[in-house]
């Protein structure tokens, strides 16, 4: 059995075939997809967020939104950029967000990817200082972060306060126990993921990797994967890792979905630069039912990871979505034991 979610990058356009051409489009659709999404029997809905572009970049008040509309459905992201966020707000909005889907979602946070504008965590008032990089700030965001979603207090109440406190130091409010466990890590090396276990957060892993050793993508991300596993169990945590991959997973089971992507299905790895170094990029899939199947079946990382998250053209609109997600939970997923 595996879990399985869709990813939505949130894209909108007001171009010639775009179903989501404004914020409000894609903010309403993302909600009624991740209601679709749990009626088919979908077991998540997660969302990008990137800043300064035509995308989700405020995935609270989605998150709490969907939360206070679906029963079952994980809600999350992959990723948020930890360079961006003030910790302890980020708590708050999490925390509330837990609450209202009661105990429903898994943030995967990360360093995050390359920018839209150069250095934007500055103009959010973050700037690395002398000692660290921008992935330094990003981690130290990410320990602030971590410690506050335990739940201790750390701050001095006032002596004379506008409301009775309770007794001892004050913790960020609202707190949701549990949700310390759901946080999970975008991990884009073998390193990355080590470090990842470390930390006690759940791995997180796209179709890209940053680092390149020659044999191909899921077979590179498999072994990623089992270092993650094998770090996590020299720690002693109390509860068991997750792991997530996300892939492009197209079925061609009509004249619509033969042209969208008939054809398309990219079956090599590509690779390229990302920030100055070798990168992996994985194949796309998009194929009839039983040859995905077949396909699918060699794949090392998804055979390997507990959750797959599907990413989706969240463009061509709710319904065209729904149906994607659909042909895999129906044709694709009981041929391979998924479901």
């Amino acid at each position: 059995m595996k879990k399985i979610g869709f990813l939505s990058f949130g894209h909108w356009s007001d171009a010639s075939g775009s179903q989501a051409r404004t914020a409000a489009d894609v903010l309403h659709q993302s909600i009624d997809l991740a209601v679709a999404a749990e009626e088919l029997g979908a077991d998540g809905a997660y969302f990008r967020v990137h800043h300064f572009a035509r995308q989700l970049g405020s995935p609270f008040p989605l998150l709490a939104a969907i939360g206070a509309k679906t029963n079952s459905i994980e809600i999350g992201t992959g990723v948020i950029d930890m360079r961006y966020e003030n910790p302890l707000y980020m708590a708050e909005d999490a925390g509330a967000a837990d609450l209202i889907s009661d105990g429903r979602l898994q943030l995967g946070i990360s360093r995050g990817s390359p920018e839209q504008v150069i250095d934007g965590y500055k103009y959010f008032g973050y700037v690395p200082d002398d000692t660290e990089s921008d992935a330094d700030m990003a981690r130290k965001h990410t320990d602030v972060f971590l410690k506050v979603l335990e739940g201790e207090g750390f701050a001095q109440p006032n002596p004379q306060p506008m409301f009775p406190n309770p007794p001892g130091l004050l913790r960020v409010e609202p707190h949701s126990d549990g949700l310390r466990e759901r946080i999970w890590w975008g991990a884009g090396s073998r390193a990355t993921a080590e470090w990842t276990a470390r930390q006690g957060m759940n791995l997180m892993s796209s179709t890209l990797l940053t680092e390149d050793t020659g044999v191909p993508f899921h077979r590179l991300q498999a072994e990623q994967i089992q270092r993650f596993r094998d770090e996590w169990a020299k720690h002693g945590f109390d509860h068991e890792p997750r792991v997530s991959v996300s892939r492009s997973i197209f079925p061609l089971l009509d004249d619509m979905d033969r042209a969208y992507f008939g054809g398309r299905g990219d079956d090599r790895d590509q690779v390229g630069h990302i920030d100055g170094g070798s990168a992996r990029f994985g194949r796309s899939y998009a194929d009839e039912p039983d040859r995905l199947i077949e396909q699918l079946r060699d794949d090392e990382a998804i055979a390997a990871a507990d959750t797959l998250l599907l990413t989706v053209p969240n463009q061509l609109g709710v319904d065209y979505n729904a149906h994607v997600i659909d042909g895999i939970l129906q044709h694709v997923a009981p041929g391979l034991g998924w479901r």
